[in-house]
């Protein structure tokens, strides 16, 4: 009965812990992108519009698109500076991120890219770029509540989604996510079945 009783308990917390480690989600840290999201969602407050909510897929499009903005091949300068309007916040403008994170562009509409970059990414600098430019439209609009938000060097990249199917960045037919489930499912019965 003892040993039973002690099979079951680790086949418990075997459970468990796969549980806790298959349901959380990678926290992604990054100093100048997280006091960005904090001083923009104190903005959008305070102009009674909903605070943005961070998205897994968003970050990874940013994160993407500011490393291949960081190269050598794209100097310090504001993209979207001239009066050229939209250049440069389209998703389809990236094609190497949006692919790099198996974004699926056939339903993806709903979906702003703002690269920006400013020297030592100081943070007034930063979000009066997103704020007090052109940039402010797509800061200001309620339709728009998914963030990610990157940055590297002198680089930072915001790209915004609506919470709607078009803004949700769904992944293609192949999900390198998904199948880490699918791995780590298979485990937890592989290890069950060794445990009886």
């Amino acid at each position: 009965m003892a040993a039973t009783s002690l099979k079951q308990r680790s086949q418990f917390l075997f459970v468990f812990v796969l549980a806790i480690f298959l349901l959380s989600h990678p926290v992604y840290s990054d100093d100048e992108a997280d006091h960005l999201l904090k001083d923009l969602n104190d903005f959008r407050t305070s102009v009674n519009l909903p605070a943005f909510t961070k998205n897994k897929n968003a970050h990874c499009v940013a994160k993407k698109i500011v490393d291949e903005m960081d190269d050598d091949d794209h100097p310090c300068t504001n993209p979207n500076s001239s009066s050229s309007g939209n250049k440069g916040t389209r998703l389809s403008d990236y094609p190497r991120a949006v692919s790099k994170c198996h974004i699926d562009t056939n339903t993806t509409s709903g979906v702003v890219v703002l690269p920006v970059c400013v020297p030592n990414l100081v943070p007034t600098l930063v979000f009066t770029n997103f704020t007090r430019t052109h940039f402010s439209r797509y800061i200001n609009d309620s339709s728009l509540t998914r963030i990610g938000i990157s940055s590297e060097d002198d680089w930072i990249v915001v790209v915004l989604a609506s919470n709607t199917h078009s803004g949700s960045l769904a992944s293609g037919a192949y999900s390198y996510g998904s199948s880490y489930y699918v791995v780590f499912l298979l485990l937890g019965f592989v290890a069950r079945l060794n445990l009886m």
